[in-house]
């Protein structure tokens, strides 16, 4: 966990790059990622260097080569652990014209980190700057993958803070809730087609780091965690630098983060890989039917994206997969004919495992679409009985544009200290559902089935949901008790009012003769 001094710094030295010049919050947390990646290089080197001192032999794999790069300048010059004692003006030098120039030759190196590093730009403005940030991100631990984690996520959180970029990313309890809820394995392969900064990535890594920890002592499992597991796609490259770098700094050494239009591009080599599919998917806009995939088109035909994408989820994953993806109220009960045919399509052809409707306000201040996470499973052969669903109320912050917390930070989120979970009051649960939607999905082929449906949380029959049409609405479903108000019969009400006139004329009447004795 950061420490406010650390904090501290991470805030001076963001205002220090917006007084500077840089007023992105992407761009920021894109030249802090070629530092750190520089750093991780040096280190790489350095164990490569202890590994070949302790055998007595060569160095079997040089990150800085030996000799001199094109301007003459010595590559082991070049590394972290050297450039950072440079006077500022010097260290300027060296960044700008020797180490993005030597970074951007990496691309053969078989790591996605290398490859986003490609097309590397220095844009920081100036060598006081360049020394500051510099001075930071050497005084945090990297050998720590718990505070270099939360150092990145700090500062991704930032964009979020920042305005009109926050679309990226999905509120981190939300996305801990869709982890815990599909409860990944160290054998599923994980892929995000809209991966931005790797948020659902990292948290099921950190989910399976804590739920199965056996599984860095099984060399497979190992080697499956760290280069065969996670998959995320994007378009837009500045993303997949941010979003890789976040992964490497969560302690996953090769993560398959690449570039890809999701919804342009045939998927045939694609088509039933991926056992979880974690996802907050754009659902803005329509596209052009030129730019969409016919594989995509096969399955529904529609101009939507938040559609094309859940046709797309169902041809990524194997039979067997599960889902569990954010979408707009809209799919839920939209009318036309695509809306339709893929909720018949979940349902019927598919096992739909339960709908979590969101508040309101989950995506303020940038958007106040009304959302809801839809949980699912490949089957190619039915499987719904019941699905279930859940009426979330709170998440633990303001449902405004400010999205304050609600109640103390050991209060928030779905409040996990070890393998014990705090039991929320009555009051707390009010402001914060998230603990009670995991501990009744838990009970959603027991104990749930016998919840009216009056309450939060409930199950409805396929039969009931095929009987209005598949609109999986939670309000078609959900019954309001509405109290019983005692009304007094007419008579009486009639009788007293009566007996009021009668007052306010009696009292008219002594007021007037009071003003005629004045007179």
């Amino acid at each position: 966990m950061l420490t406010g001094d650390l904090k501290s710094k991470i805030d001076q030295i963001w205002n220090a790059f917006w007084s500077g010049g840089i007023a992105n919050p992407i761009e920021v947390i894109e030249q802090i990622t070629y530092l750190l990646f520089l750093r991780r290089l040096d280190d790489l080197h350095t164990l490569e260097e202890n590994k070949a001192t302790r055998l007595k032999r060569p160095i079997e794999r040089r990150i800085f080569p030996e000799g001199l790069d094109s301007r003459g300048r010595a590559f082991d010059t070049l590394r972290w652990s050297r450039f950072k004692n440079e006077a500022p003006s010097e260290m300027f030098v060296i960044l700008g014209e020797h180490v993005f120039p030597f970074l951007r030759t990496l691309g053969s190196d078989d790591s996605t980190y290398a490859h986003h590093m490609k097309d590397a730009r220095f844009t920081i403005p100036t060598p006081a700057l360049l020394a500051k940030v510099v001075d930071l991100l050497d005084a945090v631990p990297m050998d720590n993958r718990d505070t270099k984690g939360d150092l990145y996520e700090y500062m991704l959180g930032k964009i979020a803070s920042a305005g009109q970029n926050g679309q990226f990313r999905t509120p981190r309890h939300i996305i801990q809730l869709m982890v815990e809820m599909t409860a990944p394995t160290p054998t599923d392969t994980i892929c995000d087609p809209a991966s931005g900064t790797c948020g659902f990535l990292v948290a099921a890594g950190e989910y399976l780091r804590e739920a199965h920890p056996a599984l860095f002592h099984d060399a497979k499992a190992n080697q499956h965690f760290n280069h065969g597991m996670f998959h995320g796609y994007d378009f837009d490259n500045t993303m997949l630098r941010i979003g890789s770098m976040n992964m490497m700094l969560h302690g996953v050494d090769n993560p398959a983060i690449t570039y890809r239009d999701s919804l342009g591009q045939e998927h045939g080599l694609e088509e039933d890989r991926y056992s979880l599919v974690l996802a907050n998917p754009p659902f803005a806009g329509s596209l052009d039917y030129e730019n969409v995939a016919k594989d995509l088109l096969q399955t529904v035909k529609t101009k939507k994206t938040e559609l094309l994408f859940l046709a797309l989820f169902l041809r990524l994953l194997k039979p067997g997969g599960r889902a569990a993806v954010i979408v707009p109220d809209g799919v839920l009960f939209g009318s036309s004919t695509a809306h339709k045919a893929l909720r018949k399509m979940l349902v019927e052809d598919q096992k739909l495992d339960g709908i979590v409707s969101l508040p309101g306000g989950v995506f303020k201040p940038y958007a106040g679409v009304s959302t809801a996470i839809l949980f699912f499973t490949k089957t190619n052969s039915g499987g719904t009985d019941q699905v279930w669903f859940y009426d979330m109320q709170a998440d633990g912050y303001s449902l405004d544009d400010k999205r304050q917390p609600l109640l103390p930070e050991h209060l928030l989120g779905l409040q996990r200290t070890s393998d014990v979970r705090e039991q929320l009051s009555k009051e707390e649960h009010a402001k914060n559902n998230l603990p009670d939607v995991l501990a009744r999905w838990a009970q959603r082929e027991g104990a749930e089935r016998e919840r009216s449906r009056t309450a939060q949380s409930f199950c409805v029959p396929k039969a009931d949901i095929a009987a209005n049409g598949y609109d999986l609405s939670i309000n078609r479903y959900k019954e309001v008790v509405h109290a019983q108000v005692q009304h007094r019969a007419p008579q009486e009400i009639l009788a007293e009012l009566a007996k009021l006139g009668d007052e306010i004329a009696a009292g008219m009447k002594a007021l007037e003769g009071m003003l005629v004795k004045e007179d």
